[in-house]
């Protein structure tokens, strides 16, 4: 399945291309107490081009390790990451990680905080445009002069998802963005996330532990098992955006995601 999307945005801005992720073979493991804790087994899975794929297992599984392995910030010990045929080796501005909580500066305004990746690439003297563009994007237009600590909590994560945008990522890396927020502000952010992905063409990972979060915002949700994470099962999610939690299909892979992840009573 090839989601491929490019589009333009602006007349002077290049096309998103997005990034076709592979793992392949994957394992990882922690030393506790100099014992090993393995916490990836034999891990293979694929991102097409454009797509939105949710990684789905229980608490402590090792779905944020593996993030961090796609994004490069750590090694995997055994097995490969591709993106785009190329083996990942380090972080690449390309590739854009959104944690649960939203890390922004306090001694910055939200402006600044949103401006940070092209300043300290050197691109923010011609792309000032950009940072206005991001936070109008994600409704922060009025607050670009707020500080961090003026802000609700669904607000300091829409501007972390700004400062995201703003770098135009061919790989959006999100790590339980809308983990700590209230149920409403959650749901405004899952619908604003879809829209900008739909808009922008970029591919998305997501790690969760909603199942209900998973069916309505991916096309593919990768349920994997206790750790050591293994894949364990995949559910396509063929279902139109925007969905809909009463959706008769979404009702029935949520429960075939609860059986599989162990709950079957608690659909």
């Amino acid at each position: 399945m090839s989601l491929a999307i490019n589009r333009v945005l602006h007349s002077d801005r290049v096309e998103t291309v997005p990034q076709q992720v592979d793992v392949s073979h994957v394992s990882h493991r922690f030393l506790l107490k100099g014992e090993p804790l393995p916490v990836l087994d034999d891990v293979t899975l694929r991102a097409e081009p454009g797509e939105f794929l949710a990684l789905l297992g229980p608490s402590g599984c090792g779905k944020s390790t593996l993030l961090r392995l796609i994004a490069g910030l750590d090694p995997p010990d055994a097995g490969q990451i591709r993106i785009d045929s190329a083996v990942v080796r380090g972080p690449d501005p390309s590739r854009v990680v959104v944690f649960q909580d939203p890390t922004l500066f306090p001694w910055r305004s939200v402006w600044q905080n949103v401006a940070l990746g092209l300043e300290a690439r050197g691109l923010l003297g011609a792309n000032r445009r950009r940072v206005d563009e991001a936070l109008a994007r994600v409704g922060l237009t009025a607050f670009s002069t707020a500080y961090p600590h003026q802000l609700s909590g669904g607000m300091a994560q829409r501007a972390a998802l700004a400062r995201a945008l703003v770098n135009d990522p061919r790989l959006l890396i999100l790590d339980e963005p809308f983990g700590k927020l209230d149920s409403l502000t959650r749901m405004t952010m899952q619908g604003e996330l879809v829209r900008l992905w739909r808009e922008r063409g970029f591919t998305t990972i997501l790690v969760t532990h909603d199942v209900e979060e998973a069916l309505l915002m991916a096309n593919r949700v990768i349920i994997f098992s206790e750790r050591p994470a293994r894949v364990k099962a995949e559910l396509v999610v063929d279902r139109p955006y925007p969905r809909h939690r009463d959706d008769d299909r979404l009702v029935s892979l949520r429960r075939e995601a609860l059986e599989l992840l162990g709950h079957r009573a608690d659909w």
